[in-house]
């Protein structure tokens, strides 16, 4: 299948790609740590990266939100409800170590160490949108390993119609977890072929480092087509489930956040509107892409739904 990550973004409201490879390429030839530079507070320490595949060829890659914004500007309530609170905290996200316990409908269920995912499956970078549906939107160079490569490998059975995401549970150190803002821990979910399509991504880096703790280290999910608050962080567990799994926001507040939680223009939040929205970095607002600029890629998924409904 060719997958085509391409939307439109005028030019003229993009950061400079190629200023950005400038920087990177300054910082190592003289040395600085890029990982206290331009990412600050990258997770785990002892984590590499290995040789992935870039994404030269990505209509995005001269459209990039620089990654000083995209690392101190972040929702993830476990470290706080400010947007730059997970920076603040990030240090108190413990990522090491890590592992992923695998269960449910599946023929065998098991244990991921976030090692051995890494040294399992081959690495790519995929430039994606970021679509949050508080109304703003990033570009981001994420690497990581298509989800449905990985969920194969425990054999979901023909029950499995659904996949849950767990994100950790730690409120000794998490400070947002002492807060009732949720019912911790964060859950997510996704219909089994949601979470097969190729554009579902399992991230362990962004920018060519790491995945930074405040964007969700050591792994996360990244579904680009659903508003932001789908692509759950710093995973633990996940389990194969044949009826439709509880998910925190919409538990939480049925009425505003859905389950499928596609990016819609023409569904609003009950308290803004979704038609338009803003690139993190720029003033101008421009127009809400269906499926968040992936409609050739995912609209069939739905065919037949009432989009409306069915948010």
């Amino acid at each position: 299948m060719l997958i085509k990550t391409q939307a439109a973004i005028k030019e003229s409201a993009v950061t400079d790609y190629a200023l950005y490879q400038r920087r990177r390429d300054f910082l190592k030839i003289a040395g600085v740590a890029l990982t206290g530079t331009v990412l600050p507070s990258i997770a785990p320490a002892g984590l590499q990266l290995p040789g992935y595949q870039p994404d030269p060829d990505s209509a995005l890659k001269n459209q990039l939100t620089e990654a000083i914004k995209v690392t101190s500007y972040n929702n993830f309530y476990e470290l706080g409800t400010g947007k730059d609170d997970p920076l603040k905290n990030a240090a108190k996200l413990k990522t090491e170590p890590w592992a992923i316990t695998v269960e449910g409908e599946c023929e065998r269920p098991g244990v991921l160490a976030i090692e051995d995912l890494l040294a399992k499956f081959d690495l790519q970078e995929r430039i994606y949108r970021l679509r949050c549906v508080e109304a703003w939107s990033m570009v981001i160079p994420w690497i990581g390993i298509e989800l449905g490569q990985v969920l194969k490998r425990f054999q979901p059975t023909s029950k499995a119609k659904y996949v849950e995401f767990v994100t950790l549970m730690d409120p000794d150190n998490l400070p947002g977890q002492r807060r009732a803002v949720l019912d911790w821990p964060y859950r997510e979910g996704l219909r089994m072929d949601e979470a097969m399509h190729p554009l579902s991504l399992l991230a362990v880096g962004l920018y060519g480092e790491v995945l930074p703790n405040q964007n969700g280290a050591p792994v996360r999910l990244v579904v680009p087509w659903k508003y932001g608050f789908k692509s759950i962080k710093s995973i633990v567990a996940i389990r194969f489930h044949e009826q439709q799994p509880a998910t925190s926001w919409n538990v939480s507040a049925p009425r505003e956040y859905g389950f499928y939680a596609n990016v819609n223009p023409l569904v609003d939040h009950p308290r803004w509107s979704q038609a338009r929205e803003r690139k993190i970095g720029h003033l101008r607002k421009t127009q809400t892409l269906m499926f968040n600029g992936y409609a050739e890629q995912v609209a069939e998924l739905y065919a037949g739904m009432d989009l409306r409904r069915q948010f």
